[in-house]
């Protein structure tokens, strides 16, 4: 049986709108010839000692554990978690907790590159789309939704651009046994641009970041950044999503794909 790998991450680079301004990563590239001064000084010879005065490409990267395709973990959320499971929650469990079979398991993929930049998705748009590819959610399956957001990665208005999955959707998605989704927008949350907007107009305060704090309720891992997903099928994927293990971090890096056995 022939395997595919499909690579679902984006991109790490500097000087592109992955992220707002504050947020952005910085890589300081040091090629051959830069590094080849200081080794040949500790090892007491001349550069020219060195094969074609050459040493070792290295690069120094100043990065949050959220740029880039990172896995997030309930922590993140905020310090309580799975409070509709169990009387007063329990502390958010962090990235070097989350369990990795949650990171490995068949996926789905829903299609929203139809709906518009702010919208938030609900229950009925999610079961839509299930019954549209005739798929039912099992527990652990790890779903990731397509946005009109994945294709702007890097352009002025990939911040503002995407719908995304409100509290109840997640929740919805949760109460099936699913622990693990992810998004091709910067955030699960609708941008917030238009959050901000809904707010103002409403004052409901309780629209701000209603899908992440989902987790509130019951504890669940999100990816964001994700990319290339208009390759995926709907379904017949695995996803493998190990995070980098950080100490109590409340996220962490991952180079996500999907593993089609054909």
């Amino acid at each position: 049986m022939a395997r595919r790998i499909i690579d679902i991450s984006s991109t790490l680079k500097a000087g592109i709108a992955s992220d707002p301004p504050h947020m952005l990563p910085k890589i300081n590239y040091r090629n051959h010839h830069d590094t080849a001064p200081a080794m040949a000084a500790l090892m007491g010879v001349p550069v020219s000692d060195l094969p074609e005065g050459e040493y070792a490409a290295v690069e120094e990267v100043t990065i949050s554990t959220h740029n880039g395709t990172h896995l997030d973990a309930p922590y993140h959320y905020f310090s309580r978690m799975d409070e509709a499971l169990t009387p007063g929650g329990r502390p958010s469990i962090r990235i070097d907790e989350v369990p990795l079979d949650w990171c490995f398991q068949p996926g789905v993929k829903l299609d929203f590159r139809h709906l518009p930049s702010g919208y938030v998705a609900t229950p009925d748009d999610v079961q839509r789309e299930l019954d549209r590819i005739g798929h039912t959610l099992k527990p652990l399956e790890i779903v990731v939704v397509n946005t009109a957001a994945g294709a702007r990665y890097g352009q002025p208005d990939y911040l503002d651009t995407g719908c995304g999955i409100g509290k109840a959707a997640t929740l919805w998605m949760l109460g099936q046994g699913v622990r693990l989704v992810g998004t091709d927008a910067w955030s699960w949350d609708a941008p917030f641009s238009h959050t901000a907007r809904k707010v103002r107009e409403t004052g409901d305060a309780s629209l701000i970041w209603e899908g992440h704090r989902a987790g509130r309720e019951i504890g669940y891992c999100h990816m964001e950044k994700l990319n290339n997903l208009e390759a995926l099928p709907a379904d017949g994927f695995t996803v493998a999503c190990f995070p980098v293990k950080i100490e109590r971090a409340s996220a962490g890096w991952t180079r996500a794909v999907a593993i089609i056995e054909e």
